[in-house]
Parts: structure tokens; sequence; C-alpha cells
């Protein structure tokens, strides 16, 4: 039987820096909704999510404006 390990969604699942997920954050800080919400994530770019951080962690900007860059 594997372990499976803990997904922290404060980090991105593609990269493991910062995502700056403003609904990772405690509820006190939060001011307003995250800057995901406002971007489109292509389909390609949420299949390259593993199946354990998908709906739990946020893809940070970078790699998705790494993704979106033609």
């Amino acid at each position: 039987m594997t372990a499976s390990i803990p997904v922290d969604p404060c980090l991105c699942p593609l990269c493991g820096q910062a995502n700056a997920c403003a609904m990772a954050a405690s509820p006190a800080q939060i001011s307003e909704p995250c800057w995901c919400t406002r971007v489109h994530f292509s389909t390609e770019l949420l299949q390259k999510l593993p199946d354990a951080a998908r709906g739990k962690a946020c893809i940070c900007q970078a790699c998705a404006q790494q993704a979106a860059t033609p």
C-alpha cells in the first residue's frame, strides 16, 4: 500500500513554488477573489496536474503565463 503525499494548497502543483492563492490563505487574509478566478486555464495545462492536486491547489501565475505564451 502506498501512502499519498498531502497536497499543499499554497504551492503550485506543477512547479512547487508559491501560487499566491487567496482561497488557500486563511479567511482573515482574504480581501478579494483569487487572481486565478480572472484567468482562463487551457485544458492542456489542466491535464498536466497530478490527480491528487486537482481541485486542491492552484496553478501559479508563472506556470499559467508560460502555458499561455505560444
